[in-house]
């Protein structure tokens, strides 16, 4: 067969062309499958989010509970400042406002005068207390504090970037262009960021679906190096100034990880960090009002690094996560300071990509390859062990080294090459049972094939009664034409004859029953019903007469002597079915008009008829023309058979209808003027071989219409 090598050559080009692709698509990285790529690892956070451990980080937190008590927001700055001073006496490594102070406060005194119609004197007297900007200015100053200031790229105004008490060390070149740019910010008043011991940027990133995923350590604002709240509030707390920025800028890598004085901080390429969230934790939260009422031992907060922000409700400082659910902004900064303290990093690799692709190339070809060359529950079942070794390795990285690599675009990818190969295995399957049935069809029947594959409980042992016709025929003195002529010659004469024969049959949707050597043996209303069956028999016989004369002729014509066909039709109850074992079946019918039929064949020899067909066959068929032939006894019947020739097989000199019946009826009653009607028909119509058969048979003193052919 030559389907086999095509199908290889064809298979695995698609496969390759899937895998090439499938790469494609890993390797652009576009939104969709970033989208996709994102909800794989939120799922992972949600089956197995970060243990909580009991970190040196708390949030002294604004919330409802501090707003009832303490009033509205905002707060005058003097309170901020009471509660900054109470903080500071505790020993705190670091504290961090995630609270933009970018406009004096308007509860000062001195903002009140300009409101307030009051007296010379009392003016006088207001004017001389504190400004409140002022007193929190004081508290900030000499501390470890760290402020914070906003990000705004919709400005485009020339504004001065808070005083910078850090120092940037880069290795491996430039990490400027890696690092997330801003255009502007929101700083705070110039007498708390000076004030400062650090400014950080509040800046969150979060993705297209507005969930917080990760966020950037560092930026870059004009060709400077800003930090952010998290990374300086770090910086601070160790009292260090280095930052250390480790990139492969020459190969375009990006960052690789950034060192924050002692603790080394791995990033992605563009120096941010992947958020590895815990569930909601109360013991990282202490409300603010319980500091301002000193209800909080100092031993709580000595050593700690403290973040001041807000998680009223109403002050709308919150944020989505991995997790689904929501959180204050001030939780995302005090998880990723838990993070870089714990050491438990969770970080996308350099070379996640590049094995994704790697095992779309690998698996891909190997779920291609199994596809097309095994059946659907192998390939399946590789396919699906592929996907659940995918997952399970993806996972398995995840929970034992928190690493983050995407089993949802490779499994996209083996998806793809599962689904081209198995379109293109359904389509080659569909060629193929075409080929396997064409190929069949060669050997039996396409009715026959037709109905097996509609039908396949009928390939079972046995057989059912029916009423069937016949035809059987047979072409005469064709062991004389292979003596002599070439065997290779008149073999390729037969299988033409005989191909047109059996095309004829299977035009009029007749079942082959079987070819012996020159003779042909065709059934009808098996294995489908034909309720025309007797019709359909008789003109396929005389198509195939029709043919058969046309063919020897033209092969006479050329002095070649191809014999005549002989045809016997017979119709009758027959048992019909697979006969034989369970390791062969023979698809036939059994029965004595299957040897009936065969012996009408016979008769034409002794009949000098082309066709014999009985009258059981005859009676469905009204519009055909027939002559009769008489009552036929053959050897092993006693009860003879009303016999018949087509009109159409009688040839071109065959005597006038009329004419014929009239003799005839002379045979069949026995009148002696039976011979002189015969001799006149004979003499008249001297090509007429049937009148010539019964002429004969009146000169051997043999009357009547019973012909016996006992001895054939």
């Amino acid at each position: 067969m030559q389907a086999k090598p095509a199908k290889s050559r064809a298979g695995v080009g698609i496969t390759l062309l899937t895998l090439v692709c499938a790469a494609v698509l890993q390797a652009s990285d576009p939104k969709a499958v970033q989208i996709l790529r994102n909800a794989t690892f939120d799922q992972f956070q949600r089956w197995q989010p970060r243990r909580y451990q009991d970190a040196p980080v708390k949030i002294i937190d604004i919330d409802d509970a501090s707003l009832k008590r303490l009033g509205q927001w905002p707060w005058p700055r003097t309170r901020l400042a009471e509660l900054l001073t109470l903080l500071k006496q505790t020993g705190p490594k670091a504290i961090a406002f995630d609270i933009l102070f970018a406009e004096a406060d308007r509860t000062s005194p001195q903002a009140m005068l300009k409101l307030w119609p009051v007296s010379e004197d009392i003016r006088r007297i207001l004017a001389q207390l504190p400004d409140h900007d002022q007193v929190l200015a004081t508290a900030i100053k000499d501390s470890n504090v760290v402020l914070g200031f906003s990000p705004d790229n919709q400005s485009h105004a020339d504004v001065s970037l808070p005083p910078s008490h850090a120092r940037y060390v880069e290795i491996g070149g430039s990490s400027r262009p890696f690092l997330p740019h801003v255009g502007g910010f929101v700083a705070p008043l110039p007498l708390f960021a000076e004030a400062a011991a650090g400014n950080g940027a509040l800046n969150f990133i979060p993705d297209a679906d507005g969930v917080v995923r990760k966020i950037p350590l560092l930026l870059e604002h004009r060709g400077t190096i800003v930090p952010a709240l998290a990374a300086e509030t770090l910086r601070v707390a160790q009292q260090t100034q280095n930052f250390t920025l480790v990139s492969d800028a020459e190969n375009g890598a990006g960052i690789g990880e950034i060192r924050i004085g002692k603790i080394t901080v791995p990033t992605t390429a563009n120096g941010e960090i992947w958020l590895h969230y815990t569930p909601p934790e109360t013991q990282r939260f202490i409300p603010a009002w319980q500091i301002l009422a000193g209800t909080v031992p100092a031993r709580a907060l000595q050593d700690n690094i403290l973040l001041i922000g807000a998680s009223a409700q109403g002050l709308m400082d919150l944020r989505f996560t991995p997790l689904g659910n929501i959180i204050p902004g001030i939780e995302i900064h005090a998880q990723a300071l838990e993070q870089m303290l714990n050491g438990s990093h969770l970080l996308r690799p350099s070379w996640a990509n590049a094995l994704e692709v790697l095992v779309v190339a690998a698996c891909g070809l190997a779920v291609g390859l199994i596809t097309l060359n095994t059946g659907a529950l192998a390939s399946f079942s590789v396919f699906m062990l592929a996907l659940v070794s995918l997952w399970l390795g993806a996972w398995q990285a995840y929970v034992g080294r928190h690493l983050l690599v995407d089993p949802m675009t490779p499994s996209v990818g083996l998806a793809l090459v599962f689904l081209v190969a198995s379109i293109f295995r359904h389509l080659y399957s569909e060629r193929r049972q075409r080929w396997v049935k064409e190929a069949f069809a060669r050997y039996i029947s396409p009715n026959r094939v037709e109905h097996l594959i509609a039908h396949p409980e009928a390939l079972e042992l046995g057989g059912r009664r029916q009423i069937c016709s016949f035809v059987f025929s047979d072409l005469a003195d064709f062991t004389g034409l292979m003596e002599n002529m070439d065997p290779g010659e008149a073999v390729a004469l037969l299988n033409r004859y005989l191909d047109e024969m059996i095309a004829i049959a299977f035009m009029h949707h007749g079942t082959l029953d079987r070819i012996v050597g020159d003779a042909v043996a065709i059934m009808f209303s098996a294995p489908v019903t034909q309720a025309d069956h007797q019709h359909r028999a008789l003109a396929c016989a005389i198509d195939m007469h029709r043919f058969a004369c046309q063919y020897s002729q033209g092969l006479n014509a050329k002095g070649i002597r191809f014999g005549r066909t002989r045809i016997g039709v017979h119709t009758g109850e027959v048992i019909v079915g697979n006969f034989g074992g369970n390791t062969i079946f023979d698809y036939r019918a059994l029965g004595d008009p299957v040897n009936t039929a065969s012996r009408l064949e016979g008769a034409n020899k002794y009949l000098g008829t082309s066709i014999c067909v009985s009258e059981a066959t005859l009676a469905g068929c009204p519009d055909i023309p027939a002559r009769p032939i008489g009552r036929l006894r053959v050897k092993g019947k006693s009860i003879p058979l009303q016999v018949f020739e087509p009109l159409a097989a009688a040839g071109a000199g065959h005597a006038a209808l009329h004419d014929y019946l009239t003799a005839y009826q002379l045979l069949r009653d026995q009148q002696a003027s039976a011979l002189d009607a015969f001799r006149k028909l004979t003499a008249n119509y001297p090509d007429d071989t049937l009148a010539a058969f019964h002429l004969q048979r009146l000169n051997a003193d043999k009357t009547g219409d019973l012909i016996e052919l006992t001895g054939k």
